[in-house]
Order: structure tokens, then C-alpha cells, then sequence
């Protein structure tokens, strides 16, 4: 049983944030050193962790290691990824490592770090709602303390002046497979939960992997390495008509910078809509390194003769699953080009289908009123990172990687993580504790609207 609520803070505080992944937490390290800001930000998780089913050894992160929480704000801060380096006597080791991009498992091991030693962050509470509070212009934010077993211990209630969405994305599971993947002992997962059932994967004898991201990529990978040769029995399934490679270019990775954000953010929303979904490339690809891995262990595999046993096949539907009384599992498949259909039976499947905003339905239920919308009924959110809410409302609400519709393909991307954290704490001060570049490509993003020439 609950206790009745408490408040947590008796004073207003200026900003709190709900959820605390690397957005939020580059946001609670870049506000850190401004003492002048009363800050909180609440996880209903027991501690930081960060995909942690697909920290698979030797898996690298797609983005180089200068953008950690607040190297591109300010390479000055305690909190750089080289400063966590440093407190761990391993910075020369990293100098003759030679590495740009690091493993996944050693940025996890970062963010634990900063997160063990930033005061705002409280761990084990969830926020159940947030409403205005028009007597005092401030925002209510109940919550709930959160036991070892994540069972609820006492209520709460802090009160905010504004407030920072970044609650994240939760595991995409097609409708045909969500009945298999919430019934008990059924060998059927998302990726997310990859490492945690790893050994009951490797020892199905079929094993399908549907979804040709990255992450498909390094799940395809690692089975393979473990899986004998000549007795793979492996097969790799993508919707995408192509196994197809993560655009890398120079020029390319501009799409990830401030500037582009900035001229997708100005287009028309039809416009918007339309870029988003032709630009996927730029980051669900596959990275060279891993399609090269993989083609390398599948070639090596041919050395005395003979193809693996692992099929690789692209432009593929899946139309429907289900369980057979053998205990083996059965994916009904539609080739998209050939306009065919077949039966794949499988013993054990990982989805590596991706990842979709957390719904903010339920948090937000109390301001839907004050909630702005656009034609999609997706929340209005300015260039400043803010959702647009009425005019009544004098706080501000802050959104983190929940503003694709609106400022494009970088919205989920580490590299800029610490530019975003900079552009809110810029606007909650009214000041400019980080001063942000005003041209980050050389590609100019439009047409400038200079006048004519005469």
C-alpha cells in the first residue's frame, strides 16, 4: 500500500525531466554546473541503462566518440567522454587504441558513470502525471517511488516551472508476431532483449532474424559466430529490398547537423512528412564495418567447400505467425517484388523491428486540453524544442527525441544530443550559458531569401 502524497520540493522548482536516457542525461550534465537552476529529473528505471539486450561484444556505436553527453556543447565539462576515460587511468590506452568510434558496452559504462555522480537525478521513481497549475503558474508532477521490485512504495508531488520530456522509445512488434511474443516460453523476442536470451536463441535448431537495421545486422552476426560451421541454420529477413548500407558520407552526415535541423524545421508539414519517409537510409542502414563482418564470416565458411547454411533474404512481408503443436513456429511470408508467398517453419525468432516513441498519452492526459496539434493531431513543437501549448500557460514543455514530425532524421541522434541539451538550457535561462555555432555544413540547406538584384 502507497503512502499518501508528499512534496518532494516545497519550492518550485525551474525544470524538471521525466525519463533519464542519454537525452536527459546530457541535459542534467550541461545543467549541472549553472547553480543558478533548481533541476530534477526522475527514471522509473532502478538505475541508467542503455539498450542493454544489444551490448554485444565487439558492437560499435554508429556515431565517434565525441558525441558523448556534452563534448559539442562544451568540450570543457567534467563530464566529456574523455574526462571518464581520464578518472580511470585508460586515456593513453584509448590515444594507442586509435579509436574513433567506440563500443557500445564502453558508452553504457560511460553514461553509468556520469549518471552515479550527478546529484539531480533520482532513480526509482515514475512519474504517473503533469498538469497546469493555474493558481500558480506552475506545473504538478505526481510520481511514484518505485520499491527494489519495482512495486510502489509512497506517492509524491513536485511542482515545476517547466518541464523535459524525454521518456524515449519502447521495442516495435509487428501485429503478427505479439501473440507469440507475449506468450510464456515462446523462443520469440525483440532484439532489445537480445543478450538476455541468447543461449536459449543459440540452441533452437532453426533461428530467423527479421529486420535489416543495425541491429538485425549485429544480431545476424553474432549468431553466426556462434553457430558451426556447414550447421548455421539461419535465416535473415528484411522488408527493405536490399541488405541495404547506412549512408556515410561527409557530405551525407550533414543531414545530422544543426543547420539541417533548423531548414527541415522551417518546411511545410506535407514537406516534412514526405522527407521522413524516404530518408531512412541515413540511419537504419547497415555500417560498412558490420556488412563487411558479416560477408567476411560467411566467406570464410566456404574455405573447404560448400555455402553456410544461412539464408539471407530481403524484400520480404511478413504476413502472419503462428505456433505449431511440434513446438516449432511457423512465418507466413510474401516476397514484395516476385508477388510470392511461402511458409518459413523456425524454432526460435528475434525481431530486430525497431523502436517507436513512447506514448505520452498517459502523462500528458492533463494538458491535453492546453496541447497544440497539427494535422496528424502530432503536438506542435517550435524550434526551440518546446511543445506549443496555450497561450495560458506560462511554463514551458521541453520534448527529447519526440519531435521527428518536426525537426527530422537527427531528432534520435547521439551527435546531437549536447547541441539540443545547449538550445533548451539557452532558452529556460533566457541567456547564453553555451554558446552555439551559427553554421555547422558546408551544404546549404535552401534557397537564401536575399532580396533581388537590381
Amino acid at each position: 500500500m502507497t503512502r499518501p502524497p508528499h512534496h518532494d520540493s516545497p519550492a518550485p522548482r525551474d525544470l524538471v525531466g521525466i525519463g533519464i536516457g542519454p537525452f536527459n542525461l546530457s541535459l542534467a550534465a550541461l545543467a549541472h554546473p549553472l547553480t543558478e537552476l533548481d533541476t530534477a529529473f526522475y527514471e522509473q528505471r532502478p538505475g541508467f541503462d542503455w539498450h542493454p539486450g544489444l551490448l554485444i561484444d565487439g558492437a560499435t556505436l554508429q556515431v565517434p566518440f565525441l558525441a558523448d553527453l556534452v563534448t559539442l556543447a562544451d568540450p570543457t565539462s567534467p563530464w566529456t567522454f574523455l574526462n571518464h576515460l581520464k578518472s580511470r587511468d585508460r586515456l593513453f590506452p584509448f590515444y594507442f587504441a586509435e579509436r574513433f568510434h567506440i563500443q557500445r558496452a564502453e558508452y553504457d559504462a560511460y553514461c553509468r558513470w556520469v549518471a552515479g555522480h550527478l546529484p539531480a537525478l533520482h532513480f526509482g521513481h515514475r512519474v504517473d502525471a503533469v498538469r497546469w497549475n493555474p493558481d500558480h503558474e506552475v506545473f504538478d508532477v505526481d510520481f511514484t517511488r518505485l520499491g527494489p521490485g519495482r512495486e510502489p512504495e509512497a506517492t509524491g508531488r513536485t511542482r515545476a516551472r517547466n518541464i523535459v520530456l524525454g521518456v524515449g522509445t519502447e521495442p516495435h512488434v509487428p501485429e503478427p508476431l505479439r501473440p507469440l511474443v507475449d506468450a510464456p516460453d515462446m523462443p520469440v523476442i525483440h532484439a532489445a532483449d537480445y543478450l538476455r536470451h541468447r543461449e536459449q536463441i543459440l540452441a533452437a535448431d532453426h533461428i530467423t532474424v527479421v529486420g535489416a537495421g543495425q541491429s538485425g545486422a549485429e544480431v545476424f552476426l553474432d549468431l553466426l559466430r556462434h553457430r558451426p560451421p556447414g550447421h548455421e541454420r539461419i535465416h535473415w529477413l528484411a522488408r527493405t529490398g536490399a541488405f541495404a548500407p547506412m549512408e556515410y558520407s561527409k557530405l551525407g552526415l550533414e543531414h545530422f547537423t544543426p543547420d539541417y535541423t533548423r531548414y527541415f524545421h522551417a518546411l511545410a508539414e506535407p514537406v516534412r512528412d514526405r522527407l521522413v519517409s524516404t530518408q531512412w537510409q541515413l540511419h537504419k542502414g547497415i555500417d560498412a564495418g558490420t556488412s563487411a563482418a558479416i560477408h567476411d564470416e560467411l566467406y570464410r565458411r566456404t574455405l573447404h567447400g560448400g555455402w553456410p547454411d544461412a539464408v539471407l533474404t530481403p524484400g520480404v512481408h511478413l504476413r502472419a505467425a503462428e505456433h505449431l503443436t511440434t513446438g516449432a513456429i511457423e512465418l507466413h511470408l510474401e516476397h514484395t517484388q516476385q508477388n510470392t508467398r511461402s511458409a518459413l517453419t523456425t524454432h526460435a525468432v528475434v525481431l530486430a523491428t525497431g523502436y517507436r516513441q513512447r506514448p505520452l498519452d498517459r502523462i500528458l492526459a492533463g494538458l491535453a486540453p492546453q496541447l497544440r496539434r497539427d494535422s496528424s493531431a502530432r503536438p506542435h513543437i517550435d524550434d526551440q524544442f518546446r511543445m506549443v501549448l496555450d497561450p495560458a500557460v506560462t511554463g514551458c514543455l521541453y520534448v527529447q527525441n519526440a519531435e521527428l514530425h518536426t525537426h527530422g532524421v537527427g531528432t534520435p541522434d547521439l551527435g546531437l544530443a549536447a547541441w539540443r541539451s545547449a538550445t533548451i538550457l539557452n532558452s529556460l535561462t533566457g541567456k547564453e550559458p553555451y554558446p552555439l555555432p551559427r553554421r555547422t555544413s558546408f551544404t546549404t540547406f535552401g534557397l537564401a531569401t536575399a532580396p533581388p538584384r537590381i
